[in-house]
């Protein structure tokens, strides 16, 4: 707003009184919102100023706040061989969402100690479609509970469940094949050893190439040897001269009497 428009606005705006209608219903003394006087920018660009302002706090926090985290950096320790099992969280940064409660756990019957081979073919029987021949990993997941917590130990007690009836010996499952048919197993094409180059065949190789380029030169020289690159700028230079020997006819006036009538030349 400029400095004239300044001293012309009175210091106190009159305010409206709205009509009664059905948005403003037992509501008294309602006021009309004031008529926009192009000194301010658009709701547009104040929420374009909004996202600058956050994008502006989250560098402050990279800058001033996010090294402070290495004070509380750890090292990696490896699981030792008692800790078989592996648990997956999901989270959405502070942000609640359904799926957050759903906890995964994944284990090697191979890795759990204290198993004979007979329990742990019984074990990879009693997950069933829970077992990935080719990996040789049980996958589980839980949530039906509210929590992380609570799915977490209720995995925990199942695999508990699992390894004490896999270790009851009333019943080894030996008479039962392992049933694979829930997994697709994807046959990885291998380069097949016959192609691959030896020395010989290298050989043998540079010899033909040398062979042909030598047939090239001679034909070459001899002018058997057609030149693809000279064949097409010597097309190029001809439809260059011919493109400035044509020229351009130009409209005509024809016409009968006064009104004369202007006729294109069709090319």
């Amino acid at each position: 707003m400029t400095e004239a428009q300044r001293r012309r606005r009175p210091a106190t705006m009159p305010q409206k009184k709205q009509k009664l209608g059905l948005l403003n219903m037992n509501v008294k003394d309602s006021i009309e919102d004031p008529e926009f006087e192009e000194d301010d920018v658009s709701a547009l660009a104040h929420g374009d100023l909004e996202q600058q302002r956050e994008y502006r706090k989250y560098a402050r926090l990279m800058a001033w706040e996010m090294p402070l985290l290495t004070k509380m950096a750890k090292p990696f320790v490896p699981p030792n061989q008692n800790q078989v099992l592996r648990f997956r969280y999901t989270t959405y940064m502070g942000e609640d969402h359904p799926a957050e409660k759903k906890v995964v756990v994944e284990f090697c019957p191979d890795d759990i100690p204290g198993l004979e081979p007979v329990q742990k073919d019984k074990l990879k029987k009693l997950v069933g479609v829970r077992f990935n021949p080719e990996t040789q990993i049980v996958k589980m997941s839980s949530e039906m509970f509210e929590s992380q917590a609570q799915n977490k130990r209720y995995l925990g007690d199942l695999v508990d469940s699992l390894v004490r009836e896999a270790k009851d010996p009333k019943d080894t499952f030996e008479d039962i094949p392992l049933d694979t048919r829930h997994h697709t197993f994807k046959t990885k094409p291998k380069f097949p050893r016959e192609w691959r180059i030896t020395p010989e065949r290298q050989a043998h190789l540079d010899a033909s190439r040398a062979e042909a380029l030598k047939l090239d030169q001679a034909r070459m020289e001899s002018g058997l040897l057609v030149d693809g690159g000279a064949f097409v700028r010597e097309a190029h230079e001809q439809a260059a001269k011919l493109a400035g020997a044509m020229k351009l006819a130009e409209p005509v006036m024809v016409g009968r009497g006064k009104a004369a009538k202007k006729v294109s030349v069709r090319r």
